[in-house]
Parts: structure tokens; sequence; C-alpha cells
């Protein structure tokens, strides 16, 4: 049995300071007559009354006690459920070099691919999702875990400025690769977010998606931004720069063929979050669930069992235990 408000049992501890009181009360209000002995009625038996008395408040108790557990609505739940899950192993890769600070999305590129990004994380609760940022060089910021809160909290941590500017396109999908392949899920994939084109590092973006092909991991590509001269501000927020952007679509869309992934353009900040909405789509992990469930309530005969006690003590007040004027 389950109950569907178990926050309200603890007003059953109630019942303990209005037995307290109770107590209290009939110590106070027992009657007394002054005698110069009580010799004569040392042996006199207790009236039943007294017993009827203290029986009748036992059973007020018993009735609130009912009402209680009734409106915490107890539950019986019968479920049979045979699942299948198998988890997908994706990797996040973004650039964090300084031309993400541009601010032709709001407030800026890096903000809102991180703020989408976050959203795609909490999304995925049956995946394993590991960090992976680079700009001139690469860092692999967080290993494959399920833990969405620690993957939250560490994305939230990370700056453009943190690593050498520039865009190595090729190290991050590289570093990517390594961290992915500690996976245990069959399907692997690698979302790749850049809003230039591959200037640094050591290992062509060609050659990275080789490996990738061969590992047999998708690599969904995502290029950021407008093309043109953007004013970018510093990660620091104190002085701005205008500098020339131009995104490499051609290797973008190159990576993603060649892996099996697909390549998407982004260009404001509603179109990035309906691109990682199409790779939800896409990357959903295999689910085979039977699932009955039902739910009964049972909170009719503590209800009942309330009535039917009230009910006594009402009878018992105006019979047995009926006072007179």
């Amino acid at each position: 049995m389950m109950f569907k408000h178990p926050g309200l049992l603890w007003l059953l501890t109630v019942i303990v300071p209005i037995t307290a009181y109770y107590i209290w009360k009939l110590q106070k209000a027992n009657p007394s007559m002054g005698l110069s002995t009580l010799s004569s009625f040392a042996k006199l038996p207790s009236s039943w009354k007294v017993w009827m008395m203290h029986i009748v408040f036992g059973l007020e108790m018993a009735a609130l006690a009912c009402i209680i557990i009734a409106l915490a609505r107890p539950q019986t739940y019968n479920h049979l459920r045979t699942s299948r899950i198998e988890g997908t192993d994706i990797v996040l890769a973004l650039d964090i070099s300084g031309s993400m600070m541009a601010n032709d999305f709001e407030p800026n590129r890096f903000q809102a691919a991180k703020n989408i990004t976050q959203r795609f994380i909490n999304s995925r609760t049956d995946d394993n999702i590991a960090l992976v940022v680079f700009a001139g060089e690469s860092l692999s910021l967080m290993p494959l875990t399920n833990d969405r809160a620690a993957l939250v909290n560490a994305l939230e941590n990370v700056k453009p400025g943190s690593l050498a500017d520039g865009t190595a396109l090729g190290d991050g999908l590289t570093s990517s690769v390594n961290r992915i392949l500690s996976g245990k899920a069959k399907s692997k994939s690698i979302i790749l977010l850049t809003d230039g084109s591959n200037n640094s590092g050591d290992v062509p973006p060609s050659t990275a998606a080789e490996i990738a092909k061969k590992k047999g991991i998708r690599v969904y590509t995502i290029g950021v931004g407008t093309n043109g001269t953007i004013e970018v501000q510093d990660p620091y927020g104190f002085s701005s720069t205008t500098i020339e952007t131009k995104i490499d679509e051609e290797s973008l869309r190159s990576i993603a063929n060649a892996t099996g992934g697909k390549y998407f353009r982004a260009t404001d900040r509603r179109m990035l979050q309906e691109v990682f909405e199409e790779i939800d789509k896409l990357e959903k992990t295999s689910l085979d669930v039977n699932r009955y469930t039902r739910a009964d309530e049972d909170f009719m005969p503590w209800a009942l069992g309330a009535v039917l006690l009230y009910s006594l003590v009402i009878i018992l007040r105006l019979t047995l235990l009926r006072k007179l004027p």
C-alpha cells in the first residue's frame, strides 16, 4: 500500500498532545469533598462509567486517525512491467573560442548555445553524456555520465577564453572520439557545435572524421552564427571588438556525411533550439516496455471506519454516558 499524500500522515502526531490534554483535564476536573477519613471508601470499585469514558475517548482518537489516513489517500498498485532500455552514449563538443561571444544571438552565441545544450542534457534521462570543449586546443571536461546535474554544473562554469584562442575542429572531434570509446552503449554519437573554420590543432578534421567513421560513431555538426563582420565582447565584459567570422560549412557537412550524421545551420537562437530538438528525435534511445498499472483507492474503508466510530461515540454519550443537567 502507498499513499498519494503521505505528508498528511504527520497529522497523526496531534493525537499525542490531545491525549496529554485529556489526562491533564481529568486530573484537574476530579470532584472533591472534605472528609475526616476515607477508610469507608477505600475498597469501593471504580464505576464502570469511568472506564467507559476512557473507552469513548479512545474511540474518538481512533476515528480521528481514520480520517487522517483517509485524507492521505491510501492506494494499492497492481502493475506488471517488462522493459528493455538501451542507452545512448553522446559527447557534446562545444566551441569556446573568442568568436562565440559574438552578439548576433541573444545575449551571445555561447550563452545561447550553453542554455539550449543544458536543456538538451536534462531531456536525455537514459543516456550517458560527456562534455568536450575546444578552441585553439581541446579539453575533455566531463567523462560519460548519467549525472545530469553534474553535467549542467560543469557546463555552467565554462567560459570562452579559458583555452588558447582559435578553432581546432580536428582536435575537438578527436578528443570526443577518444572520450566516447569508453562507453558501453551500442549507439554512439557526437554533437559538435562551432562558429568558425579549422585554423588550429594537430589533427585535420577529415582525419578525425575518418576515425569516427571507423569506430561507428555518428557526428552531428552544427554551424552557429552568421558570416560577416560581427561585434564580439571579451569574456569579462570590459571591451568589445569587431571581427570577421566565416563558418566552414563544407568541412562540417563533410564530417557529418562521412560518419552518417547530419549537418545543421543555426543563424539565431530559435533555429538552434530547433536543431537540438531534431537531434533529440534522431537520437532517441531504444525502448521496449510492456506496462500494466492500476491504482485502487483504499480510503473508503478508513472513511467508513471513522463514521462508525463517531456514530458509536455519539450513541454512548446519548445513552450510557448521558449527562443530566
